[in-house]
């Protein structure tokens, strides 16, 4: 299974690892961390130096009841940081993390190299078109709503269906667009209970039958912490442990803050089926 980033075929039949560069003053977990440019390219340099294939760059918080960020502002805070880190890093894989076409569009045109949608395309109706002009890469996430309403929209029959069911329909409109690479996502902790993110987690194994690549991205999030009564300061091991599982059930990339663990992570069930 391989997907096509700037000409280059990244084999995903072997898992990687998607470090994540937040330039959000808001996130959840690292927001406001990294404020000056030598502070991001050393960033970025220790998630390459750990083992990371893409690093997933993001300018709009998409935490729950997070403030909305306006197309201008989600812009300028992202079109200069995708220039400084390829003109430090040319041969990076870098991952755009907007719903927006217009944010996808100019930075692809800089130079990443794939775009990471949280709402597949149903935040703006011309982001599935313009993945198609530009052929690239394109991760699909499951959400209901967004960031401001999603946690309000839970109530589903069966979540597993319901997820399934969704990327079955956004594939399919992709698809007919004539977009190649589709990487999915399940969206854990985005329009979903603690619960509901953890029968994803124990049933993974079904997203198989869509026959593409699957991310999982679970780093720190509410979902470990509020389970081990923690922070997510402290929810390293914890992700750690849901990345072995879902390594296990069949991810092919871990977006995390933690590389070098998932790293770690990786090497040892591949030691299994060794």
């Amino acid at each position: 299974m391989t997907i096509n980033c700037k000409g280059r075929l990244i084999d995903l039949s072997s898992p990687k690892v998607m470090g994540i560069l937040n330039i959000t003053p808001d996130s959840f977990y690292d927001g406001g961390q990294h404020k000056n440019e030598k502070d991001i390219l050393v960033h970025v340099e220790n998630l390459l130096n750990a083992g990371a294939t893409f690093i997933d760059v993001g300018a709009y918080s998409s935490r729950p009841n997070a403030d909305p960020v306006s197309e201008d502002e989600e812009l300028k805070r992202i079109t200069p940081i995708v220039n400084l880190i390829l003109k430090q890093f040319p041969e990076i894989l870098l991952s755009i993390d907007t719903f927006r076409s217009e944010v996808a569009k100019q930075c692809i045109e800089a130079g990443a190299a794939m775009v990471n949608d949280i709402s597949a395309g149903k935040l703006d109706d011309n982001m599935l078109p313009t993945i198609a002009s530009l052929h690239v890469p394109y991760i699909m996430m499951h959400m209901r709503g967004n960031p401001q309403t999603m946690q309000q929209k839970t109530d589903y029959e069966n979540v597993v269906k319901d997820v399934l069911f969704y990327f079955s329909e956004r594939i399919t409109a992709a698809k007919a667009l004539g977009i190649v690479d589709m990487i999915i996502d399940p969206g854990f902790g985005f329009a979903k209970t603690t619960e509901q993110n953890f029968e994803l987690l124990n049933k993974l194994e079904l997203f198989k039958m869509i026959e593409k690549p699957l991310l999982v991205g679970v780093s720190r999030k509410s979902m470990i912490y509020k389970t081990l009564e923690t922070t997510a300061k402290e929810a390293l091991n914890g992700t750690s442990v849901l990345n072995t599982v879902a390594l296990q059930k069949g991810a092919s990339i871990l977006r995390v803050h933690d590389v070098k663990e998932a790293m770690e992570c990786i090497k040892l069930v591949e030691s299994l089926s060794c």
